[in-house]
């Protein structure tokens, strides 16, 4: 073997030593993404709610920039050498991964993959077709904090420089009290603006639906009287408490626990009915979430922090015990998500006898995951307390009382979109071909 071939062979050597290590740990984080993105499958939460990232597999090339630039963690990964999304439900809009991504592969769009979201039509200052009804936040599409505030902070702002007609109440009626109604009536004070926020339950908005102690990504935003809010890694208590000092400093007018029933124009003033009084605006505002209000049990115990209505990533759940509530489609996904984490004490509670609406594919899981005794579910139960560190649930056999951790509940809800219906506001079905997100 002469000189010239050892070289070669040598050199080969060391870059296949060299190599080998990458390259499996590239195979075992690939295998690892592969087992995730079943166990969403199984769970539902692979598919996005609202905002999530389109990658165009012709264009992208795999180098995983988007997944080291996603702030969430594992809402992409990169399988068989293409981007993937893996974790939808997850993905809040943050908008990193399509800057992050080297040849233009990734672009924002609306609705869940392969579907089509019923969306308000908005102009460029997001007036709905009623003019003077706005709409921001995620209602609109957007469910990112620092795009739903400066989505308030823009519509007061061109609301501030209408020209004043008819006599009401309150220049500007705010309906919702989360980041984007918080932001629009700082701004509507700032501007010398008297408003009112009303919020049919507390204040926080789909904050309020994270698991207790999640972390919030947030970015750094600049507020009208307080100035920029710096959490940008925070868990959700401590966001509530810093939205709840800028309301105590600012002296905002916000009234929980009070429901808009009704909003109907006449001349150029708005009556709004709610749960409570009646009320008039020269403008409306609507920054409600666009999942709708989840239907509560109405029993003791319920506004305890463990307390949830949407299953966001099942893997910040483990060595737990959990109560999921409900016999539809989400209930029993987030059953058979739950248990596949790891030591996971699950429950389900039904008040029916049997599962009488389910998807086969739900079905058949719900019932493997039965026959290995990994969820125990209790049918003709109702959840009658909630405690601290267990629940009371009614069944058959008498009133059984069950260690807990979490409580998930899937009653029902009532969507956003009767209101609309009501007002007379337009919505339109957007495509995933229609293009990307507009800011």
């Amino acid at each position: 073997m002469n000189q010239s071939l050892i070289t070669v062979v040598v050199t080969a050597l060391l870059i296949f030593l060299a190599a080998f290590p990458y390259f499996r740990r590239l195979k075992k984080k690939e295998e690892k993404a592969k087992k995730k993105f079943q166990e969403m499958k199984i769970s539902g939460l692979h598919e996005a709610v609202t905002v999530h990232p389109h990658i165009d597999v012709t264009t992208c090339i795999g180098c995983g920039g988007c997944v080291r630039a996603c702030p969430e963690g594992d809402v992409l990964a990169v399988i068989e050498g293409k981007a993937t999304l893996i974790h939808g439900a997850k993905c809040v809009g943050h908008g990193l991964c399509a800057e992050a991504c080297p040849v233009g592969a990734i672009e924002l769009l609306m609705a869940k993959p392969g579907r089509s979201a019923d969306l308000p039509a908005l102009d460029e200052h997001y007036e709905t077709n009623v003019k003077g009804v706005f709409i921001i936040g995620e209602l609109g599409g957007i469910g990112l904090i620092k795009n739903a505030v400066s989505q308030g902070k823009a519509a007061i702002s061109y609301i501030a420089e209408q020209p004043k007609a008819g006599v009401a109440d309150f220049d500007v009626a705010i309906v919702g009290a989360g980041p984007a109604g918080l932001a629009a009536g700082l701004s509507a004070k700032a501007s010398g603006l008297s408003h009112v926020i009303l919020e049919q339950s507390d204040i926080g908005g789909s904050i309020l639906h994270y698991p207790r102690a999640k972390v919030v990504m947030t970015s750094p935003v600049e507020l009208p009287l307080w100035g920029k809010l710096k959490l940008t890694d925070v868990k959700k208590e401590v966001l509530l408490e810093a939205w709840q000092n800028i309301i105590a400093k600012a002296k905002l007018d916000i009234r929980t626990n009070e429901k808009v029933l009704d909003v109907q124009k006449t001349d150029d003033v708005f009556t709004l009915t709610t749960s409570a009084s009646t009320l008039t605006a020269r403008f409306v505002l609507l920054a409600l979430g666009r999942r709708g209000t989840p239907k509560k049990l109405g029993v003791p115990g319920e506004d305890l922090s463990k307390v949830m209505y949407r299953l966001i990533d099942t893997s910040n759940y483990q060595h737990a015990n959990v109560l999921v509530v409900g016999g539809g489609d989400s209930a029993v996904e987030a059953a058979v998500g739950l248990s596949l984490q790891k030591s996971n004490n699950v429950t389900l509670s039904y008040r029916r006898g049997e599962f009488t609406r389910l998807k086969e594919r739900n079905l058949g899981n719900i019932k493997n995951i039965m026959s290995g005794r990994k969820v125990r579910v209790v049918f003709n139960s109702e959840v009658k307390e909630i405690r601290e560190m267990s629940v009371v649930v009614s069944s058959p056999d008498g009133d059984v009382e069950l260690p807990n951790d979490y409580v998930f509940i899937f009653a029902g809800g009532e969507l956003p979109f009767e209101l609309l219906k009501r007002i007379g506001i337009r919505t339109q079905m957007q495509e995933i071909a229609d293009g990307p997100v507009s800011a």
